[in-house]
């Protein structure tokens, strides 16, 4: 491996021109076919084949063909100014202009009135019309939203407060754009300071935007051929963007470094690319297998999220690994220090002399007095102490975690959106006019084919569900044309995210087999608050099995980078550790509240039940992408002679300052989605920024080295028949350690370099 990408970086030095302009001709054809390629609709769809949900919905599309089930709507609600009714004269007159105006449209499949719908609240001071389309909402048209805006601002001018919920109207939210810019914004700064050179600062940023651009247009040009969402393209640029400039990081890092070391500008790029380039290659697929594993949840939309982002990954690491040696061959003095651009690259001869004195080490040969920095310093504290370093690691983490024991999943709507948009004002009016449950029915099908009197047994099945306690209203039973069908809905006492709603469904389910045996009739309950509790069971159910098969790819994976049984264990429950903590802040801002507000979140309520699984995927893979890199490091100086707490402090040396400036990028961009008005987006930005948190700085710089500590010699153990079985993929760079530049030793000097050598196994 290493080997093989040291060649591949050298070509890419040597051929900079054409790799430059292949990645420029790629940018313009993904973006020319972006340009030109039909808006993508909203997927909208969170729905799992095979629940009970999904199937009552399938039944009513298949059994009330003419429903319009798919169509966009608007839900109209008029409020009347204090002490004053909607039926008052003039007031039911503006409303009745309303209908007949937004009625009055080649789209437009219907709309109700509430006078006739029997849709005012008790003390008449709220009511809502419904008005229905043909087409979904992505088909609306300018002029159809424009002719519903029009007729609602005439109600509005009649002295109604008007709102307007359902998707017709619905805002979209700022989901790209000023999250990008200012991810992009604080890595810069990181960058600088990490660097201290603008072009060594700014290559990182430039490359990962090229490779983001790409991965986007790519997204947005195939969009409306496979339903992908801008959820799906904000997801895949916050990811893109944070490997971009990480593995880019680690790239330009790792070639100052062999330039200082006395080597030519591309004999360095090569040197890069075979040792950090081979820690990206598989840094960047422990994420792929994360993303990928999304898959097997069996949610069609965060397949498409998981393999979109894993798309973005992909061609972050083929920028790595080729467009960065190109730019760095077209100004390879330029991302020098500015020390080393004065006084130029030592020759092997001078390296050999400050060697000598310093303990430096040209790559591949041991050293034992290496000066000490930051990382170094640092590991030698945790090698000190090592057992109270792991045990309060464990238990601050451990403490973080325990919200998570309450998490509750569910799928926010209109309520968490800010007061400021009318689809959340409509949403509170309805509450308070017609109760909390209002705005989550349920919606039975029954299916009385079987039924020797299907009305009796539509009878029976709407009395039972009548009397079930939580149940408020229950609407008239309505047939299909061939009678065979009834659809009626039930108005829950408590809101669509309230525990006892889904308590409610759970009751009204174990009613069933009484009835179906009574009846001889079947019914399933669905409808939106029905679905999103079945969604949320669903995924429960499926995280465990997706935790086991991601770890244990991931693990295999990690076997064979390091040929150790020990540390990819070590790694899997590091991770374990930081996922639990940041799901247990999640819990705690997003579901407790507790400072929600700093963070513009405008309710709290359940999690978004697609954020747990997603944001394990996401960490488990960026966890990985830190044990990588830094572990590494360490396996490199083992492997190459030196003991093993020397490696883990000569690992720290050479990585920690890099990892520390690579996890602040990644939380800095994930922090800047924060601010998006998505709530899954702020939601899981907040949670990859407290997960790398946790992950870099607690458990990668401090768990790590107290555990490698403890382990000693053991951590590389590795079964003589597991040994022979694994492949040998080379990513110390042991191959090229024959290509650093000659070393002489000074005159009357005795230093020996020592073998290499193998990890311990038995």
């Amino acid at each position: 491996m290493a080997t093989f990408l040291y060649r591949m970086g050298r070509a890419a030095f040597g051929r900079r021109r054409l790799v430059l302009l292949l990645w420029a001709v790629l940018l313009g054809v993904a973006g020319a076919a972006a340009a030109k390629a039909p808006a993508a609709g909203d997927d909208g769809t969170s729905f799992i084949p095979g629940i009970e949900a999904q199937r009552a919905f399938d039944l009513i599309g298949e059994r009330f063909p003419g429903s319009d089930a798919d169509g966009a709507s608007a839900r109209v609600v008029f409020i009347a100014p204090g002490g004053e009714k909607v039926t008052a004269g003039e007031h039911r007159a503006a409303v009745d202009a309303f209908v007949a105006d937004a009625g009055d449209g080649p789209r437009v499949a219907g709309a109700v009135s509430p006078f006739a719908a029997d849709a005012v609240s008790e003390d008449a001071s709220t009511a809502y019309a419904t008005v229905t389309y043909k087409v979904g909402s992505a088909d609306l048209t300018d002029a159809d939203r424009s002719a519903l805006e029009a007729a609602v601002d005439e109600a509005r001018d009649s002295g109604l407060t008007v709102e307007v919920g359902g998707n017709a109207l619905a805002s979209q939210p700022a989901t790209g754009g000023a999250a990008e810019a200012v991810g992009i914004g604080l890595a810069a700064v990181v960058l600088l300071i990490t660097f201290g050179s603008l072009a060594a600062a700014g290559l990182p940023l430039l490359t990962a935007v090229v490779g983001v651009g790409i991965s986007i247009c790519a997204i947005l040009a195939l969009g409306s051929a496979l339903g992908l969402s801008m959820t799906t393209g904000t997801l895949a640029s916050m990811l893109g963007l944070a490997v971009g400039i990480d593995y880019a990081l680690f790239v330009v890092s790792r070639y100052r470094e062999e330039r200082e070391r006395g080597h030519a500008a591309r004999e360095a790029a090569g040197l890069a690319v075979g040792t950090a380039g081979s820690a990206v290659v598989f840094a960047g697929l422990t994420v792929v297998i994360a993303l990928a594993g999304l898959s097997v949840v069996g949610v069609p939309m965060l397949t498409k999220m998981g393999l979109c982002a894993a798309g973005a990954v992909v061609v972050a690491v083929l920028v790595a690994l080729t467009l960065v040696p190109a730019l760095l061959a077209m100004w390879p003095e330029a991302v020098l220090s500015r020390t080393a651009r004065r006084g130029g690259s030592r020759t092997a001869g001078e390296r050999t002399a400050v060697e000598h004195t310093t303990g430096e080490r040209t790559a591949g040969e041991p050293r034992t007095g290496a000066a000490d920095n930051g990382g170094s310093r640092w590991a030698r504290f945790v090698l000190r102490r090592p057992v109270a370093v792991l045990l309060a690691c464990v238990a601050g983490l451990g403490v973080l975690a325990l919200p998570a024991a309450d998490l509750q999943l569910g799928m926010p709507g209109d309520e968490a959106k800010p007061v400021t948009t009318t689809e959340r004002r409509a949403y509170d009016a309805l509450a308070d006019g017609f109760g909390p449950g209002f705005n989550g029915p349920l919606t039975i099908v029954a299916d009385v084919r079987d039924a020797a009197d299907p009305q009796a047994a539509v009878t029976a099945i709407a009395s039972r569900i009548e009397g079930t306690d939580g149940v408020v209203s229950l609407s008239p039973p309505q047939l299909n044309g061939a009678g065979d069908t009834a659809l009626f809905s039930a108005v829950p006492a408590t809101a669509p995210n309230d525990e006892r709603t889904k308590e409610l469904v759970q009751t009204i389910r174990a009613e069933r087999p009484g009835l179906e045996d009574e009846t001889g009739a079947v019914f399933e309950v669905t409808g939106s608050t029905a679905m999103n509790i079945d969604v949320a069971q669903a995924l429960q159910d499926a995280l465990v099995p997706y935790l086991a098969v991601v770890m244990l790819l991931s693990l295999l994976l990690l076997m064979l980078v390091f040929r150790s049984v020990l540390v990819p264990l070590k790694a899997a429950f590091g991770f374990l550790l930081s996922v639990l903590a940041s799901l247990g802040a999640v819990v705690a801002v997003f579901q407790w509240g507790w400072g929600a507000g700093l963070l513009g979140v405008e309710q709290a309520g359940p999690i978004m039940s697609l954020m747990p699984v997603f944001l394990v995927g996401i960490v488990f893979g960026l966890a990985m992408d830190y044990e990588v890199f830094l572990v590494s490091r360490m396996r490199e100086a083992y492997v190459h002679g030196e003991r093993p707490a020397q490696a883990v402090i000569g690992g720290f040396r050479h990585s920690a300052r890099v990892v520390v400036a690579a996890a602040v990028i990644m939380i800095a961009v994930f922090s800047g989605f924060v601010g998006s008005g998505e709530s899954m987006i702020k939601t899981i930005g907040f949670g990859l920024a407290v997960a790398v948190l946790f992950d870099a700085f607690v458990v990668r710089m401090a768990l790590v080295p107290a555990v490698l500590a403890l382990l000693g010699d053991r951590a590389w153990w590795l079964p003589r028949p597991l040994d022979r079985l694994l492949p040998r993929v080379d990513i110390e760079g042991t191959g090229l350690a024959g290509r650093s530049a000659p070393v002489q030793a000074p005159a009357g000097g005795d230093a020996q370099p020592q073998e290499p050598r193998e990890a311990a196994r038995t």
